[in-house]
């Protein structure tokens, strides 16, 4: 699917966020939604992926895959990654038939 193919809800969470703190980090999550069939299938995935890179991967060498230029400290990406975990459970409290899908 394509991310304009997500929720606004799962869009802001994820793709806004990512964004946000840094245009690099947009990307993955970008080519992780292509491989998705669904909104709670690409959240699901980007929980998967957060987790990882938070406890399984040298988040340092996680840190130099992912950012071209101006790559954030270790603390600073933590911190988003945790957000972002945050923000999954907050969308997932959200029914899906009551999350928008709408042309923005």
């Amino acid at each position: 699917m394509d991310t304009d193919d997500l929720s606004r809800e799962t869009y802001r969470a994820i793709i806004e966020t990512s964004e946000r703190f840094h245009h690099d980090f947009a990307l993955p999550f970008g080519v992780l939604a292509y491989g998705c069939k669904s909104d709670d299938e690409f959240l699901t995935k980007s929980e998967t992926l957060v987790r990882e890179w938070l406890t399984n991967w040298d988040l340092d060498e996680a840190i130099m895959d992912i950012f071209y230029d101006n790559p954030p400290s270790i603390k600073e990406m933590k911190k988003i990654l945790d957000k972002m975990l945050s923000n999954i459970d907050k969308v997932r409290l959200i029914p899906m038939n009551q999350r928008k899908f709408e042309l923005w």
